[in-house]
C-alpha cells in the first residue's frame, strides 16, 4: 500500500513537472511575440517618446499576451501557494504580473530620461545566426544613450532589480526575501534577452513567411 501511494506521488510529481514545462514554454514563447514589434525604428530622443516605449512595453497587446502567459506557468507551478488556485488565483497573480510591469517601467522611464539613455533595441547591421544572438545579447546589457554613444543598460537592470524589490512587498512574507529579488531580477534580465532576440530575428522570419504566401 505503501508502495502505491509512494508510486502515485512520483506520478503526480512527473506530471506537475510536465505541466509546468509545458506552461514555461508557452511562456517563452509569449515573451518573443513581445520582441516582435521591439525593434525601434529611429525617432526623436525626447522624454515623449520614450514615455510612449514603456507604455507600450508594459501594455502592449503583445506585453499582455507574454504576462497572460506566464501567469500561467506561476499557476501551474502554483506559486505563490498562499493565493490559491482557480479563477481567484490567477486574477491574483496576473494582477501582480500586470502591477509589475507599471512599476518596472514607470522606473524604467525615470531611469533612462535623467541618465540620457536610449532604451531602444536596434537590430545588427551582421549576418550570421551566432552574431546576430550575440548582438541581441549584447544590446541586453548595454544601451545606447541620447548622443548616440553606448553604456551600461542602468535602466534596465536599475528597473528589473527595483521593481522585482517594489512588487515582492506584498508576496507572502514567507516568500519575500532577498534571494527572491535577486532572482526574478535576473530573470527579468532573462527575458529582456528573449525580447530583443525575438526583435532581432522575426523581421526575417516574417519576410520569408510573407514570401512563400505569394
Amino acid at each position: 500500500m505503501a508502495c502505491a501511494v509512494h508510486t502515485s506521488r512520483n506520478m503526480l510529481s512527473v506530471h506537475r513537472f510536465k505541466r509546468a514545462r509545458r506552461l514555461l514554454l508557452t511562456s517563452v514563447l509569449g515573451l518573443l511575440f513581445v520582441g516582435l514589434a521591439s525593434a525601434q525604428p529611429p525617432e526623436p530622443d525626447t522624454w515623449q517618446s520614450k514615455l510612449s516605449f514603456h507604455a507600450s512595453a508594459a501594455y502592449s497587446p503583445g506585453s499582455l499576451v507574454a504576462a497572460a502567459a506566464y501567469t500561467g506557468f506561476l499557476q501551474g507551478i502554483d506559486f505563490p501557494t498562499e493565493w490559491g488556485q482557480g479563477a481567484s488565483g490567477y486574477g491574483k497573480r496576473l494582477a501582480s504580473e500586470l502591477a509589475y510591469a507599471g512599476v518596472r517601467n514607470t522606473m524604467g522611464f525615470a531611469l533612462d530620461t535623467t541618465l540620457h539613455e536610449d532604451p531602444r533595441y536596434y537590430r545588427s547591421n551582421d549576418t550570421g545566426f551566432w552574431r546576430r544572438t550575440k548582438h541581441a545579447f549584447r544590446g541586453t546589457i548595454l544601451t545606447h544613450t541620447d548622443a548616440g554613444g553606448e553604456t551600461f543598460a542602468w535602466w534596465r537592470f536599475g528597473s528589473a532589480y527595483g521593481a522585482t524589490y517594489v512588487s515582492n512587498q506584498w508576496y507572502p512574507d514567507r516568500v519575500n526575501t532577498v534571494a527572491l529579488d535577486l532572482s526574478q531580477g535576473s530573470t527579468q534580465i532573462g527575458f529582456d534577452f528573449l525580447a530583443n532576440f525575438g526583435a532581432e530575428f522575426w523581421p526575417d522570419v516574417k519576410k520569408k513567411v510573407f514570401r512563400h504566401k505569394r
